[in-house]
């Protein structure tokens, strides 16, 4: 996921500084950057998020559409999950690079929240009519860590999505659907259990987390760990070549779960502030 060229020697400066607990900007190993979120901004979306985390930016809109529920799972609704790299936030996302990364980052997201979003709940007519969230990513600015930022984003758009209220007329065979036009007649997404990412990268001996772009050319593997708000660990990916060794994996999980925590109170006061300066 690497935006940046580095030298041999950057290389050797950025691996020492960590063994030491010292990052170039200054943050020790375990220092998460400043975050923004800012709900409601694209018009014309059941729910949007811009995401600023330092250098890294995203923009997701989530649009909420009655579909037909698959026939394996006709009491359920679908989500589905899209990521657009654009080609101004680095010249690697040009074509093919910036194809393969959006598939790896639509893929983490899908394997994050597919199991955490409440489907039952979407589902209107069983076996007849579901809601579906298209939820599209566009990463504007890659300045590292992006798994991360898609994470908060993705929680944060679906806290501010808005689902219609409906009305079922008919009985049997002749229930049709009437959507309500009022956009205030609608019933906002529980996110109580929807989890945010924290990745853990490997550099050396060490690990840190919310890497730099620069930072993750050093990393020698990833591991991405969704912890919920009650601090509990939903799933756990892991990216790259490199191994990780059972006691610093297990070191890992337990500053993963420690950051997500914090991440999601952090993250829920933010959202709670804005939906009440929205009412």
């Amino acid at each position: 996921m690497a935006t940046v060229m580095l030298s041999e020697e950057e290389k050797y400066f950025i691996v020492s500084g960590i063994e030491e607990d010292f990052r170039t900007d200054g943050r020790s190993c375990n220092d998460y950057r400043a975050i923004t979120v800012q709900t409601g901004v694209i018009s014309n979306t059941s729910g949007s998020v811009q995401v600023k985390l330092a250098g890294t930016n995203v923009l997701i809109g989530v649009k909420a559409e009655i579909s037909e529920p698959l026939l394996s799972k006709p009491n359920l609704g679908k989500v589905e999950f899209f990521v657009d790299c654009s080609a101004n936030a680095s010249p690697i996302f040009e074509g093919r690079g910036g194809d393969e990364l959006a598939f790896e980052l639509s893929a983490a997201l899908q394997n994050t929240f597919s199991g955490a979003i409440d489907l039952e709940k979407l589902c209107i007519i069983p076996g007849k009519a579901c809601w579906i969230l298209y939820i599209d990513a566009l990463v504007l600015e890659c300045g590292g860590n992006l798994f991360d930022a898609l994470s908060i984003a993705v929680k944060a758009a679906l806290h501010n999505t808005r689902i219609p209220t409906l009305s079922i007329i008919g009985e049997g065979a002749e229930k049709s659907i009437e959507v309500s036009d009022d956009p205030y007649n609608s019933t906002p997404i529980d996110v109580s259990n929807i989890p945010v990412l924290v990745t853990l990268n490997k550099v050396g001996e060490r690990y840190i987390v919310d890497a730099t772009a620069e930072e993750e050319i050093c990393s020698d593997a990833q591991l991405l760990v969704s912890i919920n708000q009650k601090g509990n660990v939903c799933s756990v990916q892991k990216h790259g070549s490199g191994g990780i060794n059972p006691d610093l994996l297990f070191e890992m999980l337990k500053v993963g779960r420690k950051i997500g925590r914090i991440l999601n109170e952090q993250l829920n006061l933010v959202l709670e502030k804005q939906t009440a300066e929205y009412v």
